[in-house]
């Protein structure tokens, strides 16, 4: 088990902001690097596949580029009931498709999350899921609230930490986290088990500075 005071270096594979703040309330020190893969599904590819795989994907496209280290990987998508995948819209048009068929619907958000030790090359995944039930939005409803909050990198079309919350009748879930990009109780739990205590980290990494 490697002492709480020499964590090794972590590094989370994302330019995202919102993965950026979560992953500070850790209180340990970080890198953040953008991965450069193809996210595209496969063929019939289903949603726990996808998020598992693209998030270990992210991690290990930067393993040579920071041996040593434990690399972060996370990817997100929106699965409806009838099993279709909701990715990033990137462009209004697509956004405001995504929020019509989501309205009245209860939308199951799965956050895929590796653990990475790119000196072994040994990888933790999961895929953390989240339900949310949305209220009936109107046509109206929806391009107003795009247009305030142009969510459009964001899975599912809305941000949770904004004025997203609205849009919801219910939540079901273990971590709100994982519908911001990030499953902090889970990550919390692989770095257990790589021997790392991030409070006792934390506390250590306070001490000296």
């Amino acid at each position: 088990m490697p002492d709480a005071h020499l964590t090794p270096d972590l590094v989370l594979a994302s330019s995202s902001p919102y993965r950026q703040q979560l992953l500070a309330r850790l209180q340990l020190p970080f890198l953040c690097a953008s991965p450069d893969i193809d996210e595209s599904p496969l063929p019939g590819e289903k949603a726990t596949d996808l998020v598992v795989r693209l998030a270990e994907a992210k991690a290990r496209a930067l393993a040579s580029q920071y041996p040593g280290h434990l690399i972060i990987g996370s990817d997100q998508v929106a699965s409806l009931e009838n099993g279709d995948i909701l990715t990033k819209p990137h462009q209004h048009s697509v956004a405001c498709q995504q929020l019509a068929r989501c309205s009245g619907q209860t939308v199951r958000f799965l956050t895929g999350l590796c653990l990475l030790d790119s000196a072994t090359g040994e990888a933790s995944t999961l895929a953390e899921p989240f339900d949310v039930s949305f209220r009936r939005l109107c046509e109206q409803e929806i391009e107003d609230y795009l247009r305030l909050e142009q969510p459009y990198d964001c899975a599912g079309s809305f941000r949770m930490e904004g004025l997203g919350i609205t849009l919801f009748t219910a939540f079901s879930g273990r971590d709100p986290n994982s519908l911001i990009g990030l499953p902090l109780i889970a990550l919390n739990d692989l770095l257990r088990a790589k021997g790392i205590n991030p409070i006792r980290a934390a506390y250590l990494n306070s001490r000296r500075d």
